[in-house]
């Protein structure tokens, strides 16, 4: 198996899919995905309202366990998103409003994705303006 279908990958554009999804049902217009330069990636990019999202998805699979708003042993995907990916994020999304001459506000969210493949169902926590 080619390390660009590896099983995390798999899991990941799973989770993109997913995350897209559930953007576009709260509203969002997906305006690109996989935004990708040098020194970054930007999972998706959406506007909502007058304000551009820059959005990293975050997925993990494991088996949901009652309440899925209970953390599963503690771990949440979102919690992956480190201060040095923040500060890739904000570069990128900065590169990004530059190329395209774009004066909106914008702002950096994540998506935590929860993939459960026995029930064939995701689970998607939005955290807005983390940065």
């Amino acid at each position: 198996m080619s390390p660009k279908y590896s099983a995390k990958r798999q899991i990941g554009n799973i989770g993109e899919d997913a995350a897209a999804a559930f953007l576009r049902r709260k509203g969002f217009v997906i305006v690109e995905r996989n935004y990708l330069r040098p020194w970054g990636e930007i999972d998706i990019i959406a506007v909502k309202g007058e304000t551009v999202r820059f959005v990293e998805v975050k997925a993990v699979s494991r088996e949901m366990v009652g309440d899925v708003t209970r953390e599963n042993e503690g771990y949440r995907p979102e919690e992956q998103v480190h201060p040095a990916k923040l500060k890739k994020l904000a570069r990128t999304a900065e590169m990004y409003m530059n190329e395209k001459n774009d004066q909106r506000d914008y702002q950096i969210d994540v998506v935590g994705v929860f993939l459960d493949h026995a029930r064939r169902i995701a689970h998607c926590r939005l955290y807005e303006q983390v940065l």
